[in-house]
């Protein structure tokens, strides 16, 4: 038991330091890519019609 006294705090810690890294990443626009969305809808790679299955297959 005495163990958790150890292992509870330093969870919280740990999880409290990756919310902060999130959060951080996120104010500063780290996940932003407005530069790739104007590459991919010229992408025909992405289209609305999915290729036909082959029975086959």
């Amino acid at each position: 038991m005495e163990v958790l006294v150890i292992l509870i705090p330093a969870s919280l810690f740990l999880g409290l330091l990756g919310l902060g890294a999130f959060v951080w990443t996120l104010r500063k626009g780290m996940y932003d890519d407005p530069d790739g969305d104007s590459q991919r809808i010229l992408d025909d790679r992405y289209d609305d019609k999915p290729k036909p299955v082959d029975p086959e297959d």
